[in-house]
Order: C-alpha cells, then structure tokens, then sequence
C-alpha cells in the first residue's frame, strides 16, 4: 500500500503511480488542474513521467472559469 496526502487528507494507493495514472483514477480533467507536488508545482508535460510514491504529497487545484 503507498500512503500519499492529496490536498491535505491522507490517500491510499495499491502501488506506486504517475501523476496522470492518478488524474485519471480520480476522473479529473488533466487540461484543466494545476498539481503540485512535494511543493513544486508540475509542467504539464512531466505528469506522465513523475511517479507518485509513499509519503509523496499532491495537491491538485481545479480551474474554475466564471463570467
């Protein structure tokens, strides 16, 4: 079990994943979330190649347009 904190609330995994393995199981819009992870915030381009493992923090923030 890999134990990650997701915007601030503890978070299981079954086995290490990507950062967009992740978007996915949650059913979140890549195109449309910032993520940060271990405080640094990612590119776009790195969430198919950034592993996220035990004890990792990650916090994803939604863009919400408006009118």
């Amino acid at each position: 079990i890999v134990k990650i904190t997701l915007n601030g609330d503890p978070f299981e995994l079954s086995r290490p994943v990507t950062v967009d393995s992740l978007l996915r199981r949650l059913e979140i819009d890549s195109r449309r979330v910032a993520v940060e992870y271990n405080l640094a915030v990612l590119k776009r381009a790195a969430y198919e190649s950034t592993i996220v493992s035990d004890g990792d923090k990650v916090e994803i923030v939604n863009f919400v347009g408006g009118g």
